[in-house]
């Protein structure tokens, strides 16, 4: 039997779905359980779709419990963990673009097939397309790797406010509030907010923490603002990240699991490995406070500064 997850924040009560919740802190977000109970255990029934859309629709995202192998995600954790590790020695990975903040985006390889698999079996991808106003490409395929010591980031949106897609996270390893489960600012999805207002209006107040076990999928809008926060265990947290933007020719011929021919690739994440990244990024790092009044000022002048180009 699958549990559906919904979250309710604080102030977002989708009446129409008739759910019994408990309110959350800004710590933790907390939720009630609807059991499955349908004869179809790949699909959501009528009435679950119809609620997760409508409190997707109120709040920018939605959790679905139990939905990928755990046994599988924590082979495919340990086998990107073993090759950051093997990259580290050897020298091969970049020097900053993400490394100094501890956040790097990672191509996972083509043996994490079987996590989108089960997302297709599930009735996740049924669900996304049902929650996107557009038609939807084929995905591309990420992991965010949090590494130990890691800080907390900034604030951002995925993108920009009129170019929204949808993004599909998958939990590799049980994510908590020690090794870093994300933040979400829930409902800032329904208006464009440049950084300055994003920090004066401090919509961040009613932030919660997803904790998810092995397994556990949530579902959000780029355009719903958040950040990554510390991973303060010893060992890297991975999440895996299937994005979808509005179908186009070129996304309906690629292959999303050829890239780097199929094996596991780290990149960068926010911060660009050159001589000026890497000094923004030690910025960052050593005065947070700094490099926040940096975008302040940076969006008071033009459309940069509030989402993934700092």
């Amino acid at each position: 039997m699958r549990r559906v997850q919904f979250f309710v924040t604080r102030g977002v009560s989708p009446s129409s779905a008739k759910l019994s919740v408990r309110l959350p802190t800004m710590t933790q977000a907390t939720a009630s359980v609807l059991p499955r109970e349908s004869s179809s255990p790949s699909a959501f029934t009528r009435d679950e779709s119809e609620a997760l859309r409508q409190l997707f629709a109120e709040q920018g995202f939605v959790v679905v419990r139990n939905v990928v192998s755990p046994e599988k995600l924590a082979a495919l954790g340990q086998r990107v963990g073993e090759e950051f590790e093997r990259q580290k020695r050897m020298g091969a990975l970049m020097a900053g673009g993400g490394l100094l903040a501890g956040h790097l985006n990672c191509f996972p390889g083509v043996e994490a097939r079987f996590a989108y698999d089960a997302l297709v079996e599930r009735g996740v991808i049924d669900l996304v397309h049902a929650i996107f106003p557009r038609p939807l490409g084929a995905p591309s395929v990420g992991c965010n790797f949090n590494l130990p010591k890691s800080v907390m980031q900034h604030y951002h949106a995925d993108s920009f406010f009129t170019e929204d897609f949808m993004i599909v996270n998958v939990a590799v390893v049980d994510t908590d509030l020690v090794n870093g489960a994300i933040e979400l600012a829930p409902a800032t999805h329904k208006k464009f907010y440049k950084y300055w207002r994003f920090a004066v209006e401090m919509p961040y107040r009613r932030g919660v923490r997803i904790p998810m076990k092995r397994g556990d999928v949530l579902i959000r809008t780029s355009n719903l603002w958040h950040r990554g926060m510390p991973n303060r265990s010893s060992v890297p947290r991975p999440m895996l990240a299937f994005t979808f933007r509005e179908k186009s020719k070129d996304s309906a011929e690629r292959d999303p699991w050829a890239l780097n021919d199929g094996k596991v690739m780290f990149y960068e994440n926010w911060y660009r490995p050159t001589r000026l990244g890497r000094l923004r990024e030690r910025t960052f790092v050593s005065a947070p406070i700094t490099y926040a009044a940096y975008r302040f000022v940076r969006s008071l002048f033009g459309t940069k500064g509030y989402g993934t180009t700092p």
